[in-house]
């Protein structure tokens, strides 16, 4: 789906409706957006952090986008084409917990290592404390990224290896009535 084209043919269409929870009517008229926004059939690093700007006025959610933007360019050729964009908005709408966990984990493995380490989660808490500025009251046991990833790792972290598995994230995250709740926020939205 490199080339911009007006319509998705039948074989695309299939494809996308076996693995997204999207409908095929959903899926045109998803692409006919795309392509207003995106004419040439892909979304760079710049108009991405743009769209996300506009859901967080109040902050800084560079940072932010760009993470989000690496687990959307799936063959990392530096753009989202249509099937990358809908596959991730599929999970991250749509999708079961251990979907979104599985991507959640794709977000916080920056280095894409099959661990989350203290530095990478640190990484993400912080651009996520930047991007929602300060419109939201926090616990004092969280009120730096510090303290929330000082809390996560304490709670997760069942053998003490200063790492998360995938095992040890799912499990931890069920657990966390925060990261649920993040997991949940796009329920329903589209």
């Amino acid at each position: 789906m490199g080339k911009s084209q007006s319509k998705l043919s039948p074989e695309q269409l299939a494809d996308l409706q076996r693995n997204t929870h999207f409908e095929k009517k959903e899926l045109q008229q998803w692409y006919k957006g795309f392509l207003k926004d995106c004419p040439t059939g892909q979304l760079d690093k710049e108009e991405f952090r743009k769209i996300y700007k506009q859901f967080f006025p109040f902050g800084d959610p560079s940072a932010f986008s760009e993470y989000v933007f690496d687990v959307f360019d799936e063959n990392k050729n530096g753009t989202i084409d249509f099937k990358e964009f809908i596959c991730a908005l599929s999970v991250t709408s749509r999708g079961q917990l251990e979907e979104k966990l599985k991507w959640a984990f794709q977000l916080y493995d920056i280095d894409k290592d099959g661990f989350i380490t203290y530095d990478e989660m640190l990484q993400i808490v912080q651009a996520i404390y930047k991007m929602a500025g300060s419109t939201h009251r926090l616990p004092p046991d969280e009120d730096t990224p510090e303290k929330r990833v000082d809390k996560i790792f304490k709670n997760m972290d069942a053998d003490k290896d200063a790492k998360l598995t995938f095992d040890e994230f799912v499990e931890g995250s069920k657990q966390d009535p925060t990261i649920l709740a993040a997991l949940r926020i796009y329920d329903g939205l589209v």
